[in-house]
């Protein structure tokens, strides 16, 4: 290449990486706190959904998660936007995202020996935000580093000593230059496991902390046979929400012992930024009705309303919580504001979004047999609109909401009437969940559960 071109080039993609990272969508729910609400420019109206059309584009097996986007990023020697999933036996693939064409495949050491068994991920990766690198889990328990250009990997980190019971099941998240990541268990609750948070060096890869829900008193990885508890998974869609105002990390647990001291199944848990202190914590007055009847608190992470948390749960209630309260009194059993029925009263295994519309905070949730939305008024949730249509967790983009029923049908909503825009046919899935930016639409379909080899991603597109 001339001297001339390689400089065009350069400038080309600094020009890009500094002034085209609001078209990105670089994570599970758009940003840190795991709003579901993209800033970017999404590129489709209201107006032009009737126009769009469909790719199909085949995977190396089935992404139980969604993609991440980086737009004009250097791929294989050339700028392009670009789509990345990992797949749940952990091969993590990069999708030009015009012609649908795969531009690189990372298959993890181990592939042959997970494929076709229990043993996976379904975990969202997550860009660094130099752009030049993702974050992807792997079903051996690991996070690897994988360049975008080439899918090279610069390094490879576990956060588990027993992969075979301990799970990445939720989606990566990033905050002050550190992957944070969760565990959960698997299908069945084989013990033993504990539920646990890690932190990595972007950069270096050393993991540099680790806070595990039971036997909290012990710091990093440990032996989870050397636990007496066991459970208390940290399993939910969104995994660690981060308050971008201070970056400390919140969490919600699945069954297991709470005992408000080293503890911490059934709960919502504030970390403090390096994962290292519970800053604050709640857990429901019957806790110990919910780990007797698998009624997981944390079936889906915390999320963050300003000064107040909502927390949903597979016994079909979503709690506000008055997070000053729980973070003033640790521990703190019951207590809550507020507490709501999930859109159908269904268990809540999906990630609810968070929109700020004409001043006021919005709340979006979806269950396998409704869709609702909420606002925030006056310290209380007010309902605004409820369907009997199922969904995943909704995303909103360009003033629209968009919610995939795993049944197979992709819908879009106004998001203050819950007046129905629009609804795409595609194949039935399980907990994916669409992203829409730069006038597309991705959604992977398919379910964890069928341990195939094989999936699909459809993209949507104006013609």
């Amino acid at each position: 290449m001339a001297k001339a071109a390689v400089l065009l080039l350069a400038v080309a993609t600094a020009s890009h990486a500094q002034g085209d990272a609001a078209h990105d969508w670089t994570r599970f729910g758009f940003d840190a706190a795991r709003s579901g609400a993209s800033s970017a420019p999404a590129g489709i109206t209201a107006a032009e959904l009737g126009k769009l059309r469909v790719k199909q584009v085949a995977l190396p097996g089935i992404v139980d998660a969604s993609a991440i986007y980086l737009h004009a990023v250097q791929v294989r020697g050339a700028v392009r936007d670009v789509f990345f999933v990992t797949t749940t036996y952990g091969i993590t693939v990069a999708i030009d995202a015009d012609s649908g064409a795969i531009l690189w495949q990372h298959v993890p050491k181990g592939y042959d020996g997970w494929v076709g068994t229990r043993q996976v991920t379904t975990a969202t990766p997550v860009a660094d935000p130099g752009r030049a690198f993702i974050y992807a889990a792997d079903p051996g328990g690991n996070i690897a580093k994988l360049s975008v250009s080439d899918g090279g990997v610069a390094w490879s980190t576990a956060i588990t000593l027993l992969p075979r019971r301990e799970k990445i099941a939720s989606s990566l998240n990033y905050s002050g230059g550190r992957i944070v990541a969760t565990t959960g268990g698997y299908i069945g609750d084989a013990s033993p496991y504990q539920g646990h948070v890690a932190l990595i060096d972007a950069a270096s890869g050393q993991l540099v902390s680790v806070w595990n829900s039971l036997c909290s008193d012990r710091a990093g990885l440990i032996e989870p046979s050397s636990c007496r508890e066991s459970g208390s998974a940290i399993w939910g869609r969104a995994g660690a929400v981060i308050d971008t105002a201070t970056g400390n990390i919140f969490v919600a647990t699945g069954n297991g012992r709470w005992d408000g001291r080293t503890s911490w199944g059934d709960a919502a848990l504030e970390l403090d930024a390096g994962a290292t202190r519970l800053l604050g914590s709640y857990t429901p007055g019957n806790t110990n009705d919910l780990e007797m009847f698998d009624r997981d608190l944390g079936s889906t992470s915390p999320v963050l309303l300003g000064e107040f948390v909502a927390q949903g749960g597979k016994d079909g209630d979503i709690r506000l919580l008055d997070w000053k309260r729980m973070r003033a009194s640790p521990p703190h059993r019951g207590g809550e504001s507020q507490t709501v029925r999930t859109p159908s009263g269904d268990d809540l295994f999906t990630a609810p979004a968070v929109w700020h519309g004409g001043g006021v905070a919005w709340l979006f949730a979806a269950d396998n047999g409704g869709t609702a939305a909420w606002t925030l008024t006056n310290g209380k949730l007010e309902a605004k609109w409820k369907n009997k249509n199922a969904g995943t967790s909704p995303v909103l983009a360009g003033g629209l909401l968009y919610v995939y029923d795993p049944e197979g049908r992709l819908r879009v909503y106004q998001p203050e009437t819950g007046a129905a825009l629009a609804a795409f046919d595609c194949a039935g899935g399980h907990w994916n969940s669409p992203i829409v930016v730069d006038g597309r639409i991705a959604l992977p379909v398919g379910n964890s559960n069928s341990r195939d080899t094989t999936g699909t991603l459809s993209i949507w597109r104006l013609p």
